[in-house]
């Protein structure tokens, strides 16, 4: 299969290099781990994708839109988990692709997924060469759809703008809120 790549620009290039947190050190900041937690400092940048060996799940009420048992998660510096479902694995009779709404200046353009209208996750479908494993996985805002890993529901990362799923096992601070647009 052909994937609709991007080019690197060097102006995006640029706008990649000018992070100042990149997961090599924590900052004073920094929350104190607890056993059985992992740093959102010593996630990367650029991001890691990883797999994952939990259970998955999204549901729309009382219905599960989307369940895996092969997930991937992309680890970013700062940032919560964001985690993507095999397409297979997401019942898209329910889920309405829309527009190309962003751009990931790591991973490429995004399309909105929708449920009765309402903007409820994306996918990416045009895709920068690096991520290109992610092309038309989806991925789901537990800001407005119920999403679980393992047994745990899971919580929006802070601000609305991310898509990143807030677990107990991670401590941060979590990019999102305010004061944060620098990390």
């Amino acid at each position: 299969m052909d994937l609709p790549l991007l080019e690197e620009s060097s102006s995006l290039l640029d706008a990649r290099g000018k992070w100042k947190h990149v997961g090599q050190h924590r900052p004073p900041f920094a929350e104190s781990v607890k056993d059985g937690q992992e740093s959102v400092w010593d996630f990367p940048r650029p991001p890691r994708i990883e797999e994952v060996t939990q259970h998955l799940t999204v549901k729309h009420g009382d219905d599960v839109i989307a369940s895996t048992h092969h997930g991937i998660r992309v680890l970013e510096t700062a940032g919560a988990p964001t985690y993507y479902f095999p397409p297979s694995d997401v019942d898209m009779s329910t889920v309405k692709a829309g527009d190309v709404v962003s751009l990931c200046e790591w991973k490429g353009a995004a399309q909105a997924l929708l449920i009765d209208g309402i903007e409820i996750g994306w996918r990416y479908v045009q895709m920068f060469p690096a991520f290109k494993d992610l092309y038309l996985w989806p991925s789901f805002y537990p800001s407005q759809i119920a999403c679980s890993v393992g047994t745990e529901q899971v919580e929006p990362q802070p601000g609305g703008f991310y898509g990143g799923w807030v677990t107990s096992k991670l401590a941060g601070p979590i990019k999102g809120g305010p004061g944060s647009a620098s990390w």
